[in-house]
């Protein structure tokens, strides 16, 4: 974290009120980050850190920022203002070190069609330098059900079998960073439960950092430690599922209800658009 950020604002960074865990690596620091198309705001002046070892929801409705955020801390798009650091590095200076170590996936990510599940996931086996990628590979498509489709062309796929080609792809070189944008949107419901049981499981036995988007409440109340809640490109709540219940709804909650204030926020919208 770049010294002019002292220890009390890191901490209110990551849960209001909370102490800051000294001696846990901040894999992720955003710092007052801005990007603006013309007129547009896309993301204003968003400052938050991740720490090791922490599974932290990025959420809020369409338009909120997230995935732009998602593209900028991948270098796929430049921020107009503030700053990325990843796993203590800059992307501009240290891109190739930062993106081995990290990993990424959504479902509206587009595989070359003509390629087997068993051929695209050798090309980027060989782009993050896997060794034993066949061995790899087999051991994923096994964990996510799609062990049946390894020479099945990607364009013969369902949408939902296409996430899990996707997801297997994150997993593929041990990522001690995870970058996963809506991750379950095109799966069942058991599908959906298998993923969210890999993530548990990769978190609690590898340590792996895991930065979470997705319109699912339930699901993100149920994996993640934290929730960082945008809203027009900004944050409007930080810190554990119950503290951000307890700021957006303006009510002593004892159990979180992300449902809620994801449906407060959407009708505050709608009351603002009849207004307007």
């Amino acid at each position: 974290m770049p010294a002019a950020v002292s220890k009390q604002r890191a901490a209110k960074w990551i849960v209001p009120g909370a102490p800051l865990a000294y001696g846990v690596a901040m894999l992720v620091t955003v710092e007052r980050l801005t990007k603006t198309y013309r007129n547009f705001t896309a993301v204003n002046d968003v400052s938050f850190v991740v720490q090791a070892g922490e599974i932290a929801g990025l959420v809020g409705p369409n338009g909120a920022g997230k995935t732009t955020i998602i593209h900028m801390m991948l270098g796929l798009i430049s921020p107009n203002a503030g700053s990325i650091r990843l796993f203590g590095r800059s992307l501009d200076k240290d891109c190739e070190h930062i993106l081995q170590r990290l990993n990424f996936t959504t479902p509206y990510m587009a595989f070359p069609a003509r390629l087997t599940v068993l051929e695209n996931l050798r090309v980027f086996a060989q782009i993050y330098n896997v060794r034993e990628p066949i061995a790899k590979i087999t051991e994923l498509l096994e964990r996510f059900g799609i062990a049946h489709l390894r020479k099945k062309p990607v364009s013969r796929l369902s949408s939902g079998e296409t996430t899990r080609v996707g997801l297997c792809k994150a997993f593929l070189n041990n990522p001690e960073l995870l970058l996963l944008d809506e991750p379950t949107a095109y799966l069942d419901p058991q599908a959906a439960l298998q993923v969210r049981n890999v993530l548990v499981d990769l978190q609690r036995t590898c340590g792996t950092t895991i930065l979470y988007t997705s319109h699912n409440m339930f699901e993100v109340q149920r994996i993640c430690n934290r929730i960082i809640f945008l809203d027009r490109g900004s944050i409007m709540a930080a810190g554990t599922p119950i503290e951000v219940t307890r700021k957006v709804l303006q009510e002593d909650r004892d159990a979180p209800a992300l449902d809620e204030v994801f449906i407060r926020i959407a009708e505050r919208h709608s009351n603002e658009a009849v207004s307007n």
